[in-house]
């Protein structure tokens, strides 16, 4: 299915011609008819030789109304730029013509209309004007095909010749992923709500639950019509009527996309290359306010020039356009840039949901052009090193690419040793091999940092390394990985670097040493008014020279050893032990013997009942 779309300056025929074609008046409004003038979009269709029908969206040619003009042409696949023999080439004949060109639009044929008002000498001094206008656009080769709506002349010719380039076009393909951009919204009496628009990147069926972007409405299908006829499933590329239930007509607005729930998230900052017109005055100064259009949705923004104070006509610039409101839009989509009086320029969508990016940064523009023209992989990478770490859905949702090129590409970079995963499965995230290594980098400093600081502490704790990443949950994921590269040691609850080895001081070792003597000579009854600085202790309780089984109360490991080894034979003997009986055992005092039952009670090896501690 394919949709043409008419194009030109205002009472160059077009609505004329669309009639003469189809039978059909495409103006539908009053004060179109009226006043003699396309104000709105207009629709009909045409039925081919070969019995295809296909679309055709009129759109109006006065200068007030060139967004409705917008909202029209954003996805056809044919264009039929008019103009009038007896009047020649006009303002918005140069207008329409670069929005097509801006759009990329090239498949096309220069409709001369008006034929029968002009002899042969005029009309080929008019086709002389067109070539020359449309050299260096994608129009260059466009066949011009002269007719008259009113005698029917060239009709034939003009048909004949919309068959055979549509034969060379390729259908829409199916994305998966549907977009119904809303060019009309009316409702029909026992029926309802009722949009219209062309459908790209992927299917609609009746029943289907959707949702429209931007605010996020749910709704639900009741019919689907193409030209009148009623569906079960309309492809991508048809002009398709949808009935929606769930929703009212004052819910919505001409650019709101209809469109399956949950993939196509709004945006108000886009990353693009631009391309300024070349017939236009003045240049385009950075934080230029403008309109914004694409598809059929229009938007005020501001543009933000990446690698230059201004643009001047002609040339081409990268840039980040603000929106003040979102819309639905994907990687690749087309857009135009308007000011109140003219069309400044346009050209591809580069990253629909950009962050904010530093000026005249070549690093920034260099990977604005990998997004742009790059393979699947480079584009994957590109992505990640502005976005990791991404899980796979992720990815695929980044790059605006159908999951179908995006998963091998992304198992390639896997493989390849380019993209580094952490995790299992569908939850796996990806990191670029170059964002690995900065994050390898960034947690062996803090460590060395750490180690510095406090030399005599085996390692960081790993909820404070994770932490200090500031990475979420997968925070874990991270440094298990790094533990299993060798990158990093784990003991216990702490992460160290593994060359991290501590070595006291004289004066350290002398504390420790003293220390020690110590509790070796009160095992059971050791000192409380003895006391290391708190690294040196928990350097000890970490080496397990020493157990700390309260606040105050530190017993050697040795004796520590010989005291659980105590109880636990008691028990099994007797079937339990008292505290009073645990003190008599090894000769001490109760300062020391509750909190050592009360700490094997918190480690699970014996449990209180009553006055008596059993086996846990």
């Amino acid at each position: 299915m394919f949709v043409l779309g008419t194009a030109g300056h205002i009472d160059h025929g077009k609505s004329a011609l669309v009639q003469a074609l189809t039978g059909m008046d495409p103006d539908r409004l009053s004060e179109e008819k009226a006043r003699g003038m396309t104000i709105d979009l207009g629709f009909a269709w045409l039925t081919l030789p070969d019995g295809q029908v296909v679309g055709i969206v009129d759109v109006p040619g006065h200068e007030r109304f060139i967004k409705n003009m917008l909202a029209g042409v954003g996805s056809i696949d044919l264009a039929l730029l008019i103009v009038a023999a007896n009047e020649g080439v006009m303002p918005q004949t140069k207008e329409h013509l670069a929005i097509l060109d801006l759009l990329g639009i090239e498949r096309g044929i220069v409709v001369v209309t008006k034929k029968d008002l002009v002899d042969q000498e005029w009309l080929d001094l008019v086709k002389m004007d067109i070539e020359e206008l449309v050299k260096g656009t994608t129009f260059g080769a466009a066949p011009i095909v002269p007719v008259s709506s009113v005698t029917k002349e060239g009709l034939d010719e003009l048909v004949a010749t919309v068959s055979r380039l549509l034969a060379a076009t390729e259908p829409k393909k199916d994305l998966g992923r549907p977009r119904l951009a809303v060019d009309r919204i009316f409702t029909i009496a026992g029926a309802g709500t009722v949009v219209t628009g062309t459908l790209i990147d992927g299917s609609l069926s009746v029943g289907q639950e959707v949702e429209i972007v931007p605010p996020a409405l749910k709704a639900r299908i009741r019919g689907l019509q193409t030209h009148k006829t009623k569906l079960t499933a309309a492809s991508p590329g048809s002009r398709v009527a949808a009935n929606l239930v769930g929703v009212a007509t004052t819910d919505l607005v001409r650019g709101y996309v209809v469109t399956r729930p949950g993939w196509l998230v709004p945006t108000t900052q886009v990353s693009v290359e631009l391309r300024l017109l070349g017939y236009l005055k003045r240049p385009l100064p950075h934080n230029a306010e403008v309109s914004f259009h694409t598809g059929a949705a229009e938007a005020m923004g501001k543009v933000r020039l990446l690698d230059k104070d201004r643009v001047a006509p002609g040339e081409t610039a990268w840039a980040q356009i603000v929106l003040d409101q979102p819309v639905a839009l994907v990687k690749g989509d087309h857009f135009i840039i308007r000011s109140p009086m003219e069309t400044l320029g346009g050209g591809k969508i580069v990253d629909s949901h950009a962050k904010r990016l530093r000026r005249f940064r070549e690093a920034t523009i260099n990977t604005l052009k990998t997004k742009q023209k790059g393979s699947t992989e480079d584009v994957i990478v590109a992505v990640l090193e502005s976005r990791q770490p991404l899980a796979g859905s992720g990815v695929v949702s980044a790059t605006e690419l159908p999951a179908a090129d995006v998963t091998p590409a992304l198992e390639s970079l896997v493989a390849s040793g380019q993209v580094v995963t952490v995790g299992q499965g569908d939850g796996r995230l990806h990191f670029t091999a170059n964002g690995w290594g900065k994050l390898t980098r960034e947690v062996t400093s803090i460590l060395e940092e750490y180690h510095r600081k406090y030399p005599v502490r085996l390692g960081m704790p790993k909820v404070e390394l994770a932490s200090r990443l500031k990475l979420g949950k997968p925070a874990p994921l991270v440094l298990d990985r790094m533990v299993g590269e060798g990158t990093l040691t784990e003991e216990g609850l702490v992460i160290r670097l593994p060359s991290h080895q501590i070595k006291l001081t004289t004066a350290q070792q002398a504390k420790v040493d003293g220390y020690l003597r110590a509790l070796a000579q009160s095992p059971y009854a050791p000192p409380t008014d003895q006391t290391l600085e708190p690294d040196l202790l928990n350097l000890l309780v970490e080496r397990r020279q020493v157990v700390r089984v309260s606040d105050t109360v530190v017993f050697s490991a040795k004796a520590f050893d010989e005291m659980v080894n105590g109880v636990l034979a008691r028990i099994k003997q007797a079937g339990k032990i008292t505290l009073g009986e645990t003190r008599d055992m090894f000769g001490t005092t109760r300062k020391y013997i509750q909190p050592l039952l009360e700490y094997l009670d918190q480690q699970k090896v014996t449990r209180r009942v009553g006055d008596d501690r059993v086996l846990y």
